[in-house]
Formats: structure tokens, sequence, C-alpha cells
């Protein structure tokens, strides 16, 4: 065992002067796959980040920039992209797949890369993005390698944010050989082109990442990325127990908030406790992240029969139901917007001068609902079960409290996180807590999810949203090139859906992130990635 792993295996430290800079992180939802086609959430795409590459990136600004491709050309008719292939990039070189020689990414493993996302015998849950692609005669995607250094990409028809959507990690470019090697394994061997590649993953436990040291970016001096010789990330749990670990100076890093900690790391308004000022820093961004209960509406469910949450009037009634703005400010210290909007946050369409169709706390019309579902102050109607995380049980809870004086019971469930992540994909359970993390700066991304194309487990439709009306407005959006034109579209697309009321818009999420004063060159960005290439961190 090498001396760096030997290392990373101690989460405390030992007294001693580390002579390597090591970023520590924990991610207490865990990590299920580290093959980038089954980047679906964000532990997921946050370690997935760290040890691939895709032919495009975001800036912190969330602009499309070169990455493996140097550049690229769009036809007029917006249906066909060329990509320029960067010829210096290599894939890494790892104990458990060595490279008898330097091996170099062409335009056939990007080819390769993009048919296994579309191959249905991947099961990728990133299928869907490829959608608008082309298929050929013989069922493959328009996804051509034209010469080692020039890829194409052939749609059905215009598609405005196709370019951002390459920016997922679903679209990272793997090496071929090794992906055939291990199959289904890939997701314990990952081979990429990243900035770190992988060392060491012990389920449940410590996954470990040296720096790829023939990684192909430089910072503006000519100096090589990245700066940082490992990324160690821990699978902690309890919340609790994580903020102990980051104030003693054990994690580098935590996003977000949580409960147990909340008051002690925040004052009441929503700023750093001044006694963590000098051992801690606070970043803060809004967040394409919109925070939403989810009803499954697809009738033929086998929880269908008397299921109240299929009548529209008392899905409203939950959504009528309760003071987003209370909520926030009690157990978040004021930390995010109220989703009083519908599905897409303010910041994405904030040049637009409508408001989509949205709910705020009215106590008669939850009343004047429930009695015309039939449920006068929620006389026969069942108790609904809500399945969530342990990181939302106080919002939940409260949710619960506040509809309970209409009637509306809600035995809220606790669920562990992957297994309410599998619960939601397979339409198994009728209401749920879920979040959207954009996985590309463009308000399509949300509508996506209502899509009735998308129905999981292909794609993102997770309630199973079908109305004909909003598919005509999807699907004009997408052939219209102009952003303003698009952004009064996707208002009208955003107020069809609320109307039926599929979700409970809960807030519209801001990005918090805490750092330790060694931490220097931190990004922070309206879609949270975890992008650590460019941080350095100074011995103590």
């Amino acid at each position: 065992m090498s001396y760096l792993v030997k290392m990373l295996l101690s989460c405390r430290h030992t007294g001693k002067e580390e002579t390597r800079t090591v970023f520590r992180y924990n991610e207490s939802a865990g990590i299920t796959s580290l093959d980038p086609a089954f980047a679906r959430d964000q532990a997921n795409i946050w370690a997935c980040n760290q040890i691939f590459n895709g032919l495009v990136q975001l800036d912190s600004q969330l602009h499309v920039q070169p990455c493996i491709a140097s550049s690229w050309d769009i036809s007029a008719d917006g249906k066909s992209y060329t990509f320029h292939l960067r010829t210096d990039v290599r894939f890494q070189e790892t104990d458990f797949f060595p490279l008898p020689t330097p091996r170099y990414v062409t335009a056939n493993d990007v080819e390769y890369s993009f048919q296994r996302i579309a191959d249905p015998a991947t099961a990728s849950p990133g299928a869907w993005i490829f959608q608008t692609v082309l298929t050929l005669p013989d069922g493959k995607k328009a996804f051509h390698a034209l010469d080692d250094s020039t890829f194409q990409i052939t749609l059905k028809e215009s598609f405005p944010p196709f370019l951002g959507l390459l920016s997922m990690p679903y679209c990272s470019v793997v090496l071929p050989e090794a992906a055939e090697k291990f199959s289904k394994d890939f997701r314990k061997y990952p081979v990429g082109t990243g900035p770190f590649q992988l060392k060491m993953w012990k389920e449940g436990v410590k996954l470990v990442c040296v720096k790829n040291p023939h990684y192909f970016e430089t910072d503006e001096q000519g100096g090589h990325l990245p700066y940082l010789d490992a990324v160690a990330t821990t699978f902690i749990v309890d919340k609790q127990s994580v903020f102990m670990e980051f104030v003693k100076g054990n994690l580098d890093f935590m996003s977000g908030l949580d409960a147990s900690y909340k008051d002690e790391l925040l004052t009441k308004d929503g700023r750093l406790n001044p006694k963590y000022a000098g051992r801690i820093r606070m970043l803060e961004a809004p967040y394409l992240n919109t925070e939403y209960l989810g009803f499954l509406m697809d009738p033929s469910q086998k929880q269908a029969k008397g299921n109240p949450l299929l009548k529209r009037e008392v899905r409203q009634a939950i959504n009528y139901g309760f003071d987003r703005e209370k909520m926030l400010r009690h157990l978040r210290s004021g930390i995010g917007i109220p989703g009083q909007q519908g599905m897409i946050p303010p910041i994405l369409l904030q040049n637009s001068d409508n408001v989509s169709y949205g709910y705020s706390y009215r106590p008669e019309k939850v009343r004047e609902l429930l009695a015309k579902a039939g449920y006068p102050d929620g006389r026969g109607m069942p108790t609904i079960k809500l399945y969530v995380s342990e990181s939302y049980m106080d919002i939940m809870e409260y949710i619960a409290h506040e509809v309970e004086q209409f009637g509306i019971r809600i035995q809220v469930l606790k669920v562990q996180p992957a297994m309410l992540r599998q619960f939601i994909s397979r339409s198994e359970i009728p209401f749920f807590r879920g979040s959207w993390i954009a996985d590309y700066p463009d308000a399509e991304n949300y509508m996506s999810l209502f899509y009735s194309r998308n129905f999981c487990p292909d794609g993102p439709n997770y309630t199973h949203y079908s109305n004909a009306k909003f598919d005509r407005q999807y699907e004009q959006a997408c052939r219209t090139v102009s952003d303003s034109a698009r952004n009064v579209i996707y208002r009208r697309m955003d107020s069809t859906m609320m109307a039926e009321a599929p979700v409970v818009v809960l807030y519209y999420d801001q990005v918090l992130r805490f750092i330790g004063k060694e931490v220097e060159n931190m990004e922070n960005n309206a879609m949270n990635l975890l992008t650590l290439k460019r941080v350095r961190k100074k011995q103590r």
C-alpha cells in the first residue's frame, strides 16, 4: 500500500505535518457508482466530475467552455454539431488498468461513450438526454467520428439547449477498453481523463482519488492542474457527526445545511456564527435546485384505488395549505426563496416579465378545494403517506402539522436516501420528497421532468405527469432559437403544469458552502458543481 493511501485511510490528523495536500469531504448520501452512465444524483455527479471530462464544460458563471473539444461548429439549421478535439488528452493510467503506452482520446472514444449511454442494454438513466439525436436505420444514434480528432452529432431537429446538455456527466468520455473489460463493474473501476483518478474505494467507508499526473488542462500561467495531490471522501451518515468532524478540522468542506447543526452554525438571519469566523468561511450563491414534493399521477399504479392524491383538488389543497415563508424563516434561517412561482427557479427566467402559476398560503382555498374533492374538512380522506429522507424530516413534519388543521392527515415515513431514490425511480411510492438540481442551465431542464416521453425509469418524469397541451408547448420551446421567446413559452408550460399540481414546490435553494481557512480558490456556482482542479490547500 502506498504512503499516500496509508495516510488517507486515517480520518484524523496525527499531529505530524503532511507533505501532500489532501482535500477531504463527506458524502452522507453515499456513492452508488463511479460510472458516469449512472451519474444521476449529486453524490455520484461530484465523484464522476473528478474522474471524467466531457467535450465541453461549464465555468463558474455557467457558460459553456471547451474541454476535450477545443472548438465546435453548429450548422445553420441547428441540427449538426461538429467538434474539433484536442490531441493531447490522455486516459488515466491506474493500478487496476495499466496502459503499456500512453492512450490518447480520439473521436472514436467519444462515439463509443455516447453510444454506450444511448444503448438500452446499458440501462443508463441518462439515455433520455439523446432523445433529440437522430436515430440511424441500424438503431444507433447519429454519432460519427469523422477522423481521429473530429466528431459530429446530428439531431432530428434544432434543440438550442443541446450544447449545455453535453456538459452533463452522462456525456463523459470513458476508455472503451476498460468499459468493455469491466462491464457492469466499471462502476468500481472507472477510467477517464479527469484531474483525479481512482486509487481506492471501500464502499460505505472511504473513496480516495489521487492527482492525474498527465492531466491536460493548465492554469493561466501554464501551470499544470490540479493543484491538490488527492481527494478523500468519507461516508458518515449522521449529519451532526459530519459537522463535528468539520469543526475539528478533519474535513475541509461541507455543503448545505442540516437541522442538527443549523442553529449552531448560522445566526437567525442566516449569517455565519461569529464564533467560527476565524476558522470557517461561508460561500453563498443562488442555486438551480428546486425542492419539492412529488405526486405519482399514474392511475394504473397499484396504490391507485382510493388514493385521494389522484384528485387534483387534493393536490392543490396541500399546495395552499402551509406558509412557505414561515417555513424558511423558522426552519432554514431564511435560506432560500419560497416556492411560489412554479418549478423553474427565478434566476433562470429573471428577465422574463411574466410569473408562473404558483401557490401561497390560502386557508379558505384549502377548505373550498377539499369540499369540492368530496372531503369536507378532510372527512373521509384516508391518511396520506409521505416518504422522505432524514435530512428533511423537520420540514415535512412542519407541513404535515400545518395541513392537519384542515383535516389532511399526512404520515411522514423516513427512508434511507439510496432506497428513496430507488422507490422514486421505479414509481413505487405515491408521495415523496424530491429535489431537482439542474443538469444544465436552461429552463427546459426543469420542464423535461413533466414531458410525457420522459417517464421514469427511462427519463426524469418521476410523477408520470402527462398533458398533451404541455407536450406541445415543450416541443415548441425546443424548436425556438431565441432565448427570450423560449422563456415566454417556458413560463406558459410551467403554469400549465402547476395548475394540475403534480408537485408541491417548497423553495428554490441557495448554495451554501463552508470551507476551512486552508482552502483557496473554491468555486461556487448556481449548479453546485464540485470542481476541485483549481483548488489549493495551504499546509497547516
